[in-house]
Parts: structure tokens; C-alpha cells; sequence
């Protein structure tokens, strides 16, 4: 696991995760978007069209952006797109009953401008936005406040808004406190993803969770930790935990 970045700008921390995009044109309507704000990471998760760097709606839309455009990396799950991320936000109209702790833009980017690693905004499909099981892989869910008659952002708006709100965060100008002080080292996704799933194991062991009807334990475990914002040494230490339950049932068996 690479230890987190120090003193890198968000600049060049910041990653635009696009999931299943239809359109090549708002792919590359992202990128200018991306670029007008310093912004260049971009990835997309199984685009609809693959060859969306030669299409010429994107070419055209990116406008000057085709080396963001061209320079996309192309991945096939977003635990792919997130590996290496210590902060994860979903962008998403669609409010959940589990969904992670909900920020406004002005504060996830001040959020992910005050931890000094990895971290990534998730946009979802243009017509069905993202999945709840994309959303709860992520830190926080971002709701635009938009108006609540006609609250329809394409999604190189979305991209725009938040890229713009997180120029002003890294450039000193948001002044919205992150209320995150990471003392130690941030766990990143894959190892909080990690200690979920052993800490599934555990509970199954000792028959608080069937996994048979395993309604909605996890989902709420997940937002529960998405709120305190775990540190390496916290995830080994829960880790400790589900290992020491599921050897001592095991002995008992």
C-alpha cells in the first residue's frame, strides 16, 4: 500500500471518476471542464463507447482539452478506479436511506483539500446516476442544491461545479472548515473495503448476521464508518478484532 502523498496540491490528487458514460461528447465536455480549473485526472469506468478519445463529438466538446481527453484511463470497476483513493465522494441527485454522510459541494471539496492524499469525486450514468452499491463504496454523497422543481444537471456541469468548488478549496479561498484532523495516516478504500468484509465474516460466524437475510446491517455498518473517517491503524485494529472472533468460534466448533 503507497503511503499518502505529502504537501502535493490537489491539483494533482484530485481524481474524476466517470461511471458507464454514454455520451462520448460529455466525455470530453468533462475534460475541458476538468482543464479550465487545473484539474487532469480522469477516469472512466466501462464507457459505453470505448473509442470515445477518436469520436468526434468528444474531440469537439473537449475544445482544447484532448490531452485530459486522451490521457483517460479506462477501467473496468470502480474498485479499479478508487484503488489507491483514501477519500471517496459520490455525486448524485438522488438522496439514499444508507448513503454515506451527505455534504454540499463547498464542503467535500474543502474536505478533500484538508487530507493530504488521494482522493476522488464519482459521477454516475446520464440517464440512472449511480448504483447504491457504487455509493456506499464511497466516504461521502454530494448533493447539489439545486432547484427542487428542475434539478436536472448534465454531467459536465456537475463536473464543472465541483471541479470550480474544489479550485477555490485548493487555492485558500473556500474557508469551510473540513472538521477532519487526521491524526494518523487515512485508510485508503481498499482497506476499508478490506475491513468490511472481514468484519461481515465475523459477525456471520457468530450469528448476528445471516447472510441468508442479511437485510440492511452492512449497508448501515457502512455509513456508520463513513462518518468518523477511519485511520490505517483504526482498520487494523478492527481487523484485530473480526480475526480474534472468527478463530476463537472456530475453536469453539
Amino acid at each position: 500500500m503507497n503511503q499518502p502523498q505529502t504537501d502535493t496540491p490537489l491539483f494533482k490528487r484530485l481524481r474524476f471518476v466517470l461511471v458507464e458514460t454514454s455520451h462520448p461528447g460529455n466525455i470530453g465536455a468533462a475534460a475541458r471542464a476538468m482543464k479550465t480549473m487545473g484539474f487532469a485526472e480522469m477516469v472512466l469506468v466501462n464507457p459505453r463507447d470505448a473509442a470515445f478519445a477518436q469520436n468526434e463529438e468528444a474531440i469537439a466538446f473537449a475544445s482544447g482539452a484532448l490531452d485530459v481527453l486522451k490521457g483517460a484511463r479506462v477501467v473496468s470497476s470502480i474498485d479499479e478506479a478508487l484503488q489507491g483513493v483514501y477519500f471517496a465522494a459520490a455525486l448524485s441527485a438522488r438522496l439514499r436511506e444508507y448513503s454515506p454522510p451527505i455534504l454540499s459541494p463547498r464542503t467535500a471539496s474543502a474536505t478533500m483539500s484538508a487530507i493530504d492524499a488521494p482522493v476522488a469525486l464519482v459521477f454516475g450514468n446520464e440517464r440512472y446516476g449511480l448504483p447504491n452499491e457504487i455509493v456506499e463504496k464511497c466516504n461521502a454523497l454530494i448533493n447539489i442544491p439545486a432547484n427542487p422543481e428542475y434539478a436536472s444537471l448534465n454531467l459536465a456541469q456537475a463536473v464543472q461545479l465541483l471541479a470550480y468548488e474544489c479550485r477555490m478549496a485548493a487555492s485558500g479561498e473556500n474557508l469551510t472548515e473540513a472538521g477532519i484532523g487526521f491524526q494518523g495516516e487515512p485508510a485508503s478504500a481498499e482497506q476499508v473495503e478490506g475491513m468490511f468484509a472481514h468484519l461481515e465474516q465475523a459477525l456471520v460466524q457468530i450469528d448476528f448476521l445471516d447472510p441468508q437475510n442479511p437485510k440492511k446491517l452492512m449497508p448501515r455498518l457502512k455509513r456508520l464508518f463513513a462518518r468518523t473517517q477511519l485511520e490505517t491503524e483504526e482498520v487494523n485494529i478492527l481487523r484485530g478484532i473480526a480475526r480474534q472472533i472468527i478463530e476463537r468460534r472456530r475453536r469453539l466448533d
